[in-house]
């Protein structure tokens, strides 16, 4: 699963940079490593009218139930769409480094699902598998992101899969496979930080997706609005406070809702992987 990494005109790509980026942290100390990858399953949806090259790369598993109708289809339609988007962005990301970008699949559930990474129920949320490249979204997700953390909108819901495809990302430059190898020797503790680190970056590759799409004029009034404030509703702090009225910091493995929100807007306001060094020994979580 690891994309080869190469050189283009004497220098390190940016791929390069990053693991090393990875690696030198590591060494210093401060151990690292990655919470969010678990399910899958896999039957083909029909194509895309909108964005038929991204529709091949989705598919759905009825699990337990099957809310179909109307609504569920025009979900289906629009992460389609999203998905596109992303591709269309990280191909031209990777091509300007010499590296060629391979896209991941979409797997939308109801209920359970099994993947390479294991068999995981609703209750886990939107996940990226690195053992088969998919992301997997149970689109009643969608309903509790509105409903119960406040956080409604179109744009609230392409964050949540721009940011599990930049786990993909992570994946294709070796970040991941890094901190699984290393995660085995890692105590909870220091599994907690690196796993911090590993998710804003996600987060900071979702705001790279973000600038893209702001380029090509995707993006309406009040779209950055709406993902700011579904990162903020998703912080470990804000998620802690709501379900059990108190924060427990040393338990925190994504971020806090200002975390979140910052690196969003680092990869937002530069559009730039550079920009999302989470790894950096003087960087400021």
């Amino acid at each position: 699963m690891r994309l080869p990494i190469g050189r283009r005109g004497g220098g390190m790509s940016l791929g390069v940079l990053v693991v090393v980026g990875v690696v030198l942290w590591l060494s210093g100390g401060n151990p690292v490593q990655i919470l969010s990858l678990l399910l899958g399953g896999d039957v083909t949806l029909p194509q895309s009218t909108e964005r038929a090259s991204s529709s091949r790369q989705v598919q759905s598993s009825s699990g337990n139930g099957n809310p179909g109708g109307e609504r569920r289809d025009e979900m289906r339609r629009f992460m389609a769409t999203v998905l596109a988007d992303t591709e269309d962005s990280w191909h031209r990301l990777f091509r300007s480094e010499g590296l060629t970008y391979k896209e991941p699949k979409l797997v939308l559930f109801t209920g359970e699902v099994q993947s390479t990474c294991g068999f995981a129920s609703a209750a886990v949320g939107p996940f990226y598998c690195p053992g088969d490249s998919k992301v997997y979204i149970d689109l009643a997700f969608y309903d509790e992101l509105r409903k119960r953390f406040e956080a409604p909108g179109d744009f609230a819901q392409a964050y949540v899969l721009a940011h599990e495809v930049g786990h993909h990302v992570q994946n294709l430059i070796g970040v991941l496979p890094e901190f699984n190898r290393l995660r085995r020797s890692l105590s909870k503790a220091e599994e907690n930080a690196m796993s911090i680190r590993v998710e804003l970056q996600a987060d900071c590759f979702a705001g790279i997706w973000g600038y893209h799409s702001e380029q090509q004029g995707f993006l309406e009034e009040g779209d950055l609005e709406e993902a700011l404030n579904a990162a903020t509703q998703i912080g470990d702090d804000a998620i802690q406070k709501r379900l059990q009225g108190y924060v427990v910091p040393e338990s925190f493995n994504h971020g806090t809702s200002e975390q979140r929100q910052r690196w969003f807007l680092n990869g937002f306001r530069s559009g730039d992987m550079r920009a999302c060094d989470t790894f950096a020994k003087d960087v400021r979580l």
